[in-house]
């Protein structure tokens, strides 16, 4: 019987890149963002990681219904506020902080008898959510009698771009705009944590980060001194000797420049590795780096590992994480972005969890 993929989730390197975002931000709280179940790595096994965490931040209700029943006094930042009075009334009882981002969310406040600890959000240039400089200063007018407004938020654009002009202009208009004494600021995200130091007000929200990966394209996760929490592995289930110019797997994409041989892995598109990996993507068996070599199938992925290699059936292969290549790297062979790999992972791959601490 094949075995089936397996994430490993090391916690004790969730709680060194915790001590990386101290490290770069001392003297602001740290909000954990574990939304998206954090990050695909498991949320509720991160945020007992992470308890020394000033709070945590998810997207939505759901997620703050879980983590609350386990985390009965720690801080919970529901990102996305709420979308409707159903949901406000959930998040009062939950003593969840919510970010409020629209009229809609004020009217549904004005109406609601609780009071609410809350965030209002400013667009600075994002133009995704938030209030905008003209409108926000009506919002905490009207919010400030009845609710607790905490402080204020927003979110950089291009913040893995650290020379981008929108960040300063980001900044500026965020530092400009001042709803009153004693509120709280929050604006950084991993990348401005790491480059911006200007941008760490009182809350920093640290994501990938935390989980071990690089936010930036040309920096390194191991330059940034971050280790990876999560490895993706699985078993290779076959060898095959090839001749010069046979193909491998649909579409004949990949063929043979000499005779060689292949390795087949039972791990595909199925259990969330790319799907567009490209001809050349890093696996590592037994410490040793081999190459993607045709499409990704549903179940399997074939590496080239020539004739020399010593590789057999049963043996273990790293697709990236510890002992593998960076998350990065074979999110770059596969155009996309390591957080997308880590949340893509389905319900087929085992997840285990390990602490080297």
């Amino acid at each position: 019987m094949t075995q089936a993929a397996e994430a490993t989730i090391d916690l004790s390197a969730l709680r060194h890149n915790l001590q990386v975002v101290k490290k770069h931000a001392p003297q602001a709280k740290i909000m954990a963002v574990i939304k998206a179940n954090a990050y695909g790595h498991g949320m509720m096994s991160v945020a007992k990681a992470l308890e020394q965490a000033d709070a945590f931040a998810v997207a939505h209700i759901e997620e703050a219904i879980q983590l609350r029943e386990k985390h009965k006094q720690k801080p919970i930042v529901l990102l996305h506020g709420f979308a409707n009075e159903s949901e406000l009334k959930r998040a009062s009882a939950l003593s969840l902080q919510c970010v409020i981002h629209d009229e809609r969310q004020l009217s549904l406040l004005q109406a609601f008898s609780q009071k609410i600890n809350l965030w209002l959000k400013l667009d600075t240039g994002m133009n995704r959510l938030g209030f905008s400089p003209n409108t926000i200063m009506q919002a905490y007018g009207l919010l400030k009698e009845d609710h607790k407004v905490l402080g204020l938020f927003s979110h950089f654009a291009n913040a893995d771009q650290v020379d981008a002009k929108s960040n300063q202009q980001q900044l500026k208009l965020f530092h400009d705009t001042s709803l009153g004494p004693g509120l709280w600021r929050s604006m950084a995200n991993s990348a401005a944590i790491l480059t911006q130091a200007h941008s760490h007000y009182d809350w920093v929200r640290p994501g990938i980060m935390l989980y071990g990966a690089s936010p930036f394209s040309d920096k390194s996760a191991q330059s940034l001194g971050l280790k990876p929490v999560m490895s993706l592995s699985s078993q290779v289930i076959a060898v095959k000797d090839l001749a010069k110019g046979q193909a491998v797997g649909y579409g004949s994409r990949w063929k043979a420049k000499e005779n060689t041989r292949i390795a087949v892995i039972g791990l595909g598109y199925g259990d969330g590795y790319p799907r567009h990996a490209a001809d050349g993507t890093p696996v590592v068996i037994n410490g040793e780096s081999f190459t993607l070599a045709g499409r990704v199938s549903m179940d399997m992925i074939c590496v080239e590992i020539g004739s020399n290699a010593s590789v057999n059936v049963g043996d273990s292969a790293i697709l990236w994480g510890q002992g593998g290549p960076a998350i990065n790297t074979v999110a770059q062979f596969a155009e996309t972005i390591p957080y997308e790999l880590s949340c893509r992972l389905t319900s087929r791959v085992v997840f285990k969890e390990v602490d080297n601490g």
